[in-house]
């Protein structure tokens, strides 16, 4: 079964006749006999809604309960099991109630429309997703309720309801949309004239731009080239020079006569890269023509003419906007310019328009070679070889005589040699200096620049010509493989910024020594500034003494965006570097603000786990710390009171209840400040070398008597720890196994050394804890299984990881065999244990400092 179809009624406004229109076509498809079902239509009290239902069978609705209410949804597994042939859906972008099947209606849509079941529905032009801001700009009303704009436009069909604004509040007015009672605020409010009308324009070129949307997609289908002039397109064709800016002005005012104008400009560039076209000018011409509400297009071709006919006819335009030409008379010889030609192809479809401006006639430069393709050695032996050779050649050929064919062969080769070294300009040399000494020594009559016999000028005329095309081969073949090396220098400098944007591994100062490395410059800045007024500030910089007040201080500037340009100073870069320098641009710019992401969500992520645990101690104060004070103060008050004559034994028993509750509130306190003060990152360990037989007797203070074992060699190397936080970290370990342990069974603290670690090992027979658990019993404030409040406030674990990793140790979990956990202290070794001194000798300990 194939996918079902999708119509949609978008109406520009509640109220305009959305569902109306969509149940009287249920009914017109009713009454042609196709399967049609109402899944979910709401009539909101409208009397005409009302009674369009009539006649339409209805799938009963799902009920769902929610925050002790009930309400109405579609029940898409009733439409699916119905599986009509049509179903009418209202409001596309409702929000469904929680427990609901899918979040959204238009999600229910699309598993109707995947079950092979066409749909009918509606939604008005405010729920788009893409328009929120501006409907909220517009009405001042966010709306909660949106439906992506893709499942929208993936509709089959989508029918615009409208309603002049007059005629929608006379409809409001007259009770047909809300209750009497919401009339007035409605009117005054969201239904105001000027939100109508604003309302209705974005429906409507939202609507328009969809049906351009078909049109292109049915031109290409059908490989329609002509153009259709639906709406006026003008394409504005810039060189780079300074008219462009009355161009695009022009074409501004002439897309304005029309309704629905759209100006497009482009400029063409030769694929060689060869361009006179200024980087900086064109970047203002694309600010002013977006500003003026067009798009810019860099479009590559060798001929303008053509490539610019291509993009018109491409999309649709009616008209093309050029420039007088700039060249002089003279330059016309040559050809007779873009303009004319372009006029003469365009075809009785196309306008060309041609604009006059101040710099018509002044004069256009050409491409000109650049210089230094083959190398500045390789030159200078060119024009040795051109100027030297046929010199050295009629010398040595007066003496030998070979005959005029074999002279203009040797000549030849001499110049065939000046191009291949030199290129264009020694090869040509080198043809007009051989020319002339072929013509005075060789061609008769001899000793004078006239030639007697025609035949031996058309043989020095092919001696030129071969001369020259010779060189102008080698000339080419040196610009093709400059450009070769040139696009592969730049292929493998993009590669490396698309790398760094998937790995995102670059700073931005290592991205900025790039940049200076790559162009040979001395210093590399990215510049910002909030506002077009505000001072410069400098977001990073490589290299020594960049441009930290303004762009236009430094020797190339490259711009990014409205308020960031990235500033070099060293040299003035040509044109055809500023492409990839363009590329490096947009990178820092990206660089930039990912850094500052980071940094965001860094904090945030801090202020998180602050407001984290700022919220569990402010939970565990309300309860743990709550309880034992209760406890002292209710014991305190019985000891006081004078109702009550107290045997010792009772007295005993209220003082150590005191007693008990003091201590637990001291434990409790305690771990809290261990908490703070390795959150805060002030917890700075006394490192000292002990032993560790010394410190875990000391840690059992606190629990019953009784119920730990110790089996802790004094064999064991000596350990680099803090005492205290030794101490304190075994103690929570072992008070921690206690409450978990069954009564009868031990826990036992033991101790072993492996390698160059010491390992001290809290052992228990409790219930244990799961893999998956393991490390989340060493976050703050959690409290593992069924743990009663009064267990504590889940700090102990937490304290003792941290004192533990201060000291450069480690804690884990790990299952103790049998059943329980066990707690693994990793502490470094301070060495070999020392040998034991001779009776009366006491060994001294080096002063040691804490930094």
């Amino acid at each position: 079964m194939g996918r079902g179809t999708l119509r949609i009624y978008l109406g520009a406004a509640p109220g305009v006749g959305k569902t109306y229109a969509m149940l009287a076509e249920g009914h017109r498809r009713t009454e042609r006999g196709t399967d049609c079902v109402v899944a979910f239509v709401e009539h909101h009290g409208r009397p005409r809604t009302e009674v369009l239902l009539h006649g339409l069978e209805q799938v009963p609705r799902g009920r769902l309960e929610y925050r002790g209410a009930v309400f109405e949804e579609m029940d898409v597994d009733a439409v699916l099991r119905r599986a009509p042939v049509v179903a009418l859906v209202d409001e596309l972008a409702h929000t469904n109630v929680p427990g609901s099947r899918n979040a959204k209606r238009w999600q229910d849509v699309e598993e109707l429309l995947a079950a092979g079941i066409d749909v009918v529905s509606t939604v008005n032009i405010q729920h788009l997703e893409s328009l929120g801001d501006v409907v909220e700009s517009i009405t001042g009303v966010r709306q909660r309720e949106t439906v992506p704009d893709e499942v929208v436009r993936r509709a089959d069909q989508i029918e615009l309801v409208d309603m002049s604004p007059q005629a929608l509040r006379r409809r409001m007015a007259h009770g047909n949309i809300y209750a009497p009672d919401k009339v007035d605020a409605a009117l005054s409010n969201y239904f105001r004239p000027g939100n109508l009308t604003a309302l209705r324009e974005l429906a409507l070129l939202w609507v328009a731009d969809r049906v351009d949307e078909y049109l292109n997609e049915y031109r290409s289908e059908h490989r329609v080239s002509a153009i259709w002039g639906s709406r006026e397109r003008i394409v504005v064709g810039l060189t780079g020079g300074p008219e462009g800016r009355t161009l695009i002005r022009r074409a501004a005012r002439l897309a304005e006569k029309g309704a629905g104008g759209e100006v497009m400009a482009v400029y063409i560039a030769r694929s060689d890269g060869l361009t006179s076209a200024s980087p900086k000018e064109l970047a203002v011409q694309r600010t002013l023509v977006e500003d003026l509400g067009g798009t810019f297009h860099h479009v590559v071709g060798d001929d303008i003419p053509a490539a610019l006919l291509d993009f018109a006819r491409g999309v649709n335009a009616t008209q093309i906007v050029l420039g007088s030409s700039r060249r002089k008379a003279w330059q016309y010889v040559f050809g007779p310019g873009v303009g004319a030609t372009v006029a003469r192809d365009s075809g009785p479809d196309l306008d060309v328009h041609i604009v006059t401006h101040e710099e018509v006639a002044k004069g256009r430069g050409l491409p000109v070679a650049r210089g230094g393709r083959l190398g500045r050695a390789r030159i200078l032996w060119g024009w040795a070889v051109g100027l030297a050779g046929p010199v050295v050649l009629a010398l040595g050929l007066n003496t030998a005589g070979l005959g005029l064919a074999n002279d203009m062969l040797l000549f030849l080769a001499v110049t065939v040699a000046a191009a291949l070294l030199g290129g264009l300009l020694p090869a040509l040399a080198s043809a007009a200096f051989g020319s002339l000494l072929l013509n005075y020594f060789y061609t008769p009559p001899l000793h004078r620049l006239t030639v007697a016999d025609p035949k031996n000028i058309v043989a020095i005329a092919i001696f030129f010509g071969v001369g020259m095309s010779v060189a102008s081969v080698v000339d080419l073949a040196a610009r093709r493989t400059d450009q070769a090396a040139r696009l592969r220098a730049e292929s493998e400098i993009l590669s490396f910024l698309a790398g760094n944007v998937l790995r995102g591994e670059t700073s931005l100062e290592e991205l900025l020594e790039r940049v200076r490395e790559t162009f040979a410059m001395e210093s590399a800045a990215l510049l910002e500034r909030e506002s077009d007024v505000a001072p410069w500030t400098c977001a990073g910089r490589a290299g020594f003494g960049p441009p930290l007040e303004r762009p236009e201080d430094a020797d190339v500037d490259m711009p990014v965006g409205d308020h960031m340009a990235l500033a070099l100073t060293g040299r003035v870069l040509p044109a055809a570097d500023r492409r990839v320098l363009a590329a490096f641009a947009a990178q820092a710019a990206v660089v930039l603000e990912r850094r500052r992401l980071q940094e965001e969500a860094d904090q945030a992520r801090a202020l998180a786990e602050g407001n984290r645990i700022r919220t569990a101690l402010l939970a565990a104060v309300s309860h743990d710390l709550r309880t034992p004070l209760a406890g002292i103060k209710a014991a305190v008050s019985s000891l006081r009171s004078d109702d009550v004559a107290w045997s010792e034994e009772d007295r005993a028993e209220l003082l150590k209840g005191i007693e008990e509750g003091a201590d637990r509130l001291d434990h409790l306190v305690g771990n809290l400040l261990d908490m703070s003060r390795l959150q805060t990152g002030t917890v700075t360990p006394l490192i000292r070398e002990i032993d560790v037989d010394e410190v875990v007797p000391m840690a059992l203070g606190g629990v019953p008597e009784d119920s730990v074992g110790l089996d802790v060699p004094e064999t064991l190397p000596m350990v680099a720890v803090d005492p205290g936080l030794l101490e304190r970290s075994v103690a929570n370990l072992v008070e921690n196994a206690v409450k978990y342990s069954p009564p009868g069974r031990r826990v036992l603290v033991a101790a072993s050394a492996i390698a160059d670690r010491v390992e001290v090992r809290v052992v228990d027979r409790g219930p244990g804890v799961p893999d998956e658990a393991k490390e989340r019993i060493f976050e703050p404030f959690q409290r593992y299984g069924d743990a009663p409040r009064g267990a504590g406030v889940g700090l102990g674990l937490a304290v003792a990881r941290g004192f533990a990793e201060a000291m450069g140790g480690t804690l884990t979990a790990e299952d103790t065999p049998g059943g329980g956990l066990t707690m693994v202290l990793s502490l470094c070794a301070a060495g070999p244990r020392p040998e034991p001194l001779p009776a009366g000798e006491f060994r001294t300990e080096p002063e040691r400092h804490t930094i």
